[in-house]
């Protein structure tokens, strides 16, 4: 009579054997880059609406465990169930394959996602948009340190440092009495810049981010998978998947917008500094 704690303990084992392989095929340099073909096209449009719905997916998540915890569970039911975020043609290859090679093997190739298990694999695609976010953000913090020599954690605070340097080069370089005296000159007194400009300029950073943030799992998809980070999200997914369990939100989420926050706060602070 087979033993049943051995059957799960070989269970898990060809689990993560599973996963393991499915994380060298599809998330090392050559797997990520054949993902991101995916993003040739129509992906570039909506990167940059998804970035900004990041914020409301967030908030709809926390007010959705906050009615679970208050037992008012339909409601938290419907509000978890909501789809914020348009689907990406890479977020769909990758849904595609983990269910093929992962979910189907274990559930059997027939057996159809019920609706929770549905939403925990879009969960999981939804954090891979918040790791691209942070790895953006990561670039620009160091592009910030590395032309301007500060902190520019976000394109809110990049752009008016940005366009303050671009319109200081411009002043300078058509400044009367000379470029060096025109260095003194701003040096002691600012260019006053307007706001439509840095609006403007902030506009295409943006832009310029989603575009960044559309590939930045060329860069993030070899770290996680080097660091083990994919395996466990794919462990957990799977974990939840077979126990038909409620997704779950992940911290890279929060990580995310607590980045927006830093950088929006930063900004301030410029702004209102005397």
């Amino acid at each position: 009579m087979p033993d049943p704690d051995t059957d799960g303990a070989e269970d898990r084992a060809a689990r993560l054997q599973r996963v393991r392989a499915f994380v060298r095929r599809h998330y090392g340099l050559r797997g990520s880059a054949r993902l991101h073909r995916h993003a040739l096209g129509l992906d570039l449009l909506r990167a940059p609406v998804n970035v900004a719905l990041a914020p409301v997916f967030l908030l709809t998540r926390l007010l959705a465990g906050l009615l679970w915890l208050v037992r008012l569970r339909g409601a938290a039911r419907w509000l978890a169930g909501r789809r914020i975020l348009l689907g990406s043609s890479v977020a769909h290859a990758v849904q595609t394959r983990v269910r093929d090679e992962l979910i189907a093997p274990m559930l059997g190739p027939d057996t159809p996602l019920s609706a929770r298990q549905q939403a925990c694999l879009e969960d999981y695609t939804a954090v891979r948009s918040a790791v691209a976010e942070i790895t953006t953000s990561l670039i620009v913090l160091a592009m910030g340190f590395a032309v301007f020599r500060m902190a520019t954690p976000g394109v809110i605070s990049l752009a008016p440092v940005l366009t303050g340097r671009m319109a200081e080069a411009q002043a300078v370089s058509s400044f009367p009495l000379g470029q060096t005296l025109g260095g003194v000159w701003y040096g002691v007194f600012p260019v006053e810049l307007p706001l439509w400009h840095v609006i403007a300029i902030g506009v295409a950073l943006a832009l310029i981010a989603s575009v960044i943030t559309t590939f930045a799992g060329l860069l993030a998809d070899p770290v996680q998978a080097a660091t083990g980070t994919h395996r466990r999200r794919l462990m957990r997914l799977l974990a939840r998947v077979e126990r038909d369990g409620a997704p779950a939100m992940g911290s890279e989420h929060l990580l995310a917008r607590t980045a927006d926050i830093v950088d929006a706060g930063g900004s301030l602070i410029r702004f209102l500094r005397p």
